[in-house]
């Protein structure tokens, strides 16, 4: 039954559960949990840790999302090589070859889905469908499918489609949009200035319409919107993107550890949720925040119990 869990997703220590982390999965129940490279070392390992996450929740379907991006962002690193296949090189592609992209970049997407199955991972936390913009924070930069926004949403809808095809979900993000951040928000909070008509044409332009079951909120702050806050903890920017950029699906926080929020952990967690997060994300795999999260944090609604059904769908 999913019923009975919180509407969190939390990252671990290490290449094996700790009898410390067995208690709380069992006892906290999370929604899902997401794996990093200190998590993978080895295939066989991989699949081990992935296994007894299922076996705790009695659910071969239980959410096991990993961020493999290619490139920089490769979780897999101890396994293969990604370096050179970033986001950037495809879009390159997609601009210059079409031909060429589609043979190659569907090899990428089979070979990626192929490994995941193998370390028993089922969401992988991509399309990034922020545009590539000059002088911006270089965090988005070659994650950036390219700085025109008909290539990034193109390549965004190709990608969904194709994982989805392989039986692995995918997550847009960071909605709506990052790549006009001049500072990185794993340190800094982000503060953009353009006007919503601006950011309709270009920025906001790539998250709509798609068919994806998840997507990611940015950290940061659009001002024209919301002076004050995040998008992670504004009402007025998740109703905009609910209603204007017209995403119906689960939306879930960016990692609450990272620095752009101020606030601490209990705060952060409980205005995630009544900005109109449904699901709230914990990297950092720290016992105590952990748990400050899970108990500031609901039961899955009956919203993300219906959609999380849809997603173990294409799992079948």
């Amino acid at each position: 039954m999913i019923s009975n869990r919180k509407a969190f997703i939390v990252g671990l220590k290490s290449y094996k559960l700790s009898n410390n982390e067995k208690i709380f999965l069992k006892k906290h129940k999370p929604w899902g949990v997401i794996l990093f490279s200190r998590n993978i070392k080895s295939i066989n390992q991989t699949k081990t840790l992935t296994d007894n996450i299922k076996k705790t929740f009695k659910d071969k379907n239980y959410p096991i999302l990993i961020d493999q991006e290619g490139g920089r962002v490769n979780r897999l690193n101890k396994i293969i090589s990604f370096d050179n296949l970033t986001s950037e090189y495809f879009g390159g592609l997609y601009e210059k070859n079409r031909k060429n992209f589609n043979i190659f970049y569907k090899l990428f997407v089979d070979k990626t889905s192929y490994l995941l199955k193998l370390i028993g991972s089922n969401i992988n936390t991509v399309p990034i469908l922020d545009l590539r913009v000059k002088g911006a924070s270089n965090i988005i930069d070659d994650r950036s499918f390219s700085k025109n926004k008909n290539t990034v949403s193109k390549i965004g809808d190709l990608c969904i489609k194709l994982f989805h095809k392989n039986s692995v979900g995918t997550v847009i993000k960071h909605i709506p949009g990052h790549g006009l951040a001049k500072v990185d928000s794993h340190s800094f909070t982000p503060i953009v200035k353009k006007s919503v008509k601006y950011l309709e044409k270009n920025d906001f332009y790539p998250f709509k319409n798609k068919a994806c079951h998840f997507a990611m909120t940015a950290h940061v702050i659009y001002e024209k919107l919301d002076k004050h806050n995040t998008v992670t903890h504004s009402k007025k920017v998740i109703q905009y993107i609910r209603k204007k950029i017209g995403f119906k699906n689960i939306l879930i926080s960016d990692d609450l550890s990272m620095k752009s929020l101020k606030e601490d952990m209990k705060t952060k967690t409980i205005k995630a949720f009544k900005a109109g997060c449904n699901i709230v994300l914990h990297c950092n795999g720290n016992q105590k925040e952990m748990t400050t999260v899970a108990n500031n944090t609901p039961l899955i609604s009956n919203f993300i119990i219906k959609k999380t059904s849809q997603f173990y769908k294409i799992l079948s």
